[in-house]
């Protein structure tokens, strides 16, 4: 993203409850197998679209963790504010995931990232938890939504 407004920690704090939209990013049949390869879960229902076919999903479906797994892309995507300051950020947990719908092979795919909460823990160490939401084109029930934390550092 271009020319990005930067904030201080303390700003972005006072933002708790804003959302922020990613472009779409179609989820295809090459980014599902390469998953498979990664993970060694080769369930048929992901690669196998002749037997997928026959379920009632009527082709391949993209794994849920991999659903999970797009949250950095999808956040690259999204128009955000750069942190003043800022020396890292890390993965620290989440609350709860619940995969909600399958993403079809083919379908674009979108995040949504709402702060719920952004508290100093110890100095120069945040702790952010975002609900994180992957809605699909033309779709009204999302594939999935999660409570992630994260640590910034400052």
């Amino acid at each position: 993203m271009a020319d990005a407004e930067t904030i201080t920690i303390q700003q972005l704090a006072a933002r708790t409850g804003a959302e922020r939209v990613s472009a779409w990013v179609e989820v295809t049949q090459d980014m599902i197998d390469k998953f498979a390869e990664a993970t060694g879960d080769h369930q048929f229902i992901h690669v196998d679209p002749a037997k997928a076919a026959m379920t009632p999903f009527g082709g391949t479906i993209a794994h849920g963790f991999l659903t999970l797994s797009l949250m950095p892309l999808l956040n690259s995507l999204t128009p955000q504010p750069r942190i003043e300051g800022v020396k890292m950020g890390v993965n620290y947990g989440g609350n709860k995931v619940r995969f909600l719908q399958p993403v079809r092979s083919g379908k674009r795919v979108r995040g949504r990232f709402k702060t719920l909460e952004l508290t100093e823990k110890r100095p120069g160490q945040w702790q952010q938890t975002v609900e994180f939401t992957v809605e699909i084109e033309g779709e009204t029930k999302p594939a999935m939504i999660a409570e992630w934390i994260s640590q910034i550092f400052v």
